[in-house]
């Protein structure tokens, strides 16, 4: 790209990127202004969300895994994995301010992969059960 285009940004990404982190590129020179103290509360209601769903799976984990028919436990735990895992989604790749409709085009095939899985796993679980009790073996 040539250099003449000096209003398009382009020109910082090629070459020395050290530009970038420099302070060129900072978009909120006020942080008292309302655009930046909402980004900052965002940002601690992501932290809180996160710590509160991982410090339910490590009391989980600790203290009531150990009394909890090992199902439950089991539930409990892919349930609030899924659902820290679907939060980091939605927050950090941006999906949660996507369109609904791109919103389920991800979802079906992720949910169409799972089933895959199991699938599989339940298909090798029943020819290692079929092999182990033949009576030709």
């Amino acid at each position: 790209m040539s250099t003449h285009h000096q209003d398009n940004i382009q020109h910082l990404y090629e070459g020395d990127q050290s530009k970038l982190y420099s302070g060129v590129m900072q978009h909120h020179t006020d942080v008292a202004s309302p655009e930046s103290k909402n980004q900052v509360k965002r940002i601690w209601k992501v932290f809180w969300v996160l710590l509160v769903i991982t410090v339910a799976e490590v009391i989980l984990g600790m203290f009531f895994s150990h009394h909890m028919p090992k199902g439950l436990v089991a539930f409990l735990f892919l349930s609030l994995t899924l659902l820290k895992a679907g939060y980091i989604v939605a927050v950090f790749m941006h999906l949660g301010d996507e369109f609904s409709n791109f919103i389920v085009t991800m979802a079906i095939p992720l949910f169409l992969f799972i089933w895959f899985i199991i699938a599989f796993l339940a298909d090798g679980g029943f020819w290692l059960h079929m092999n182990l009790t033949s009576p030709a073996r």
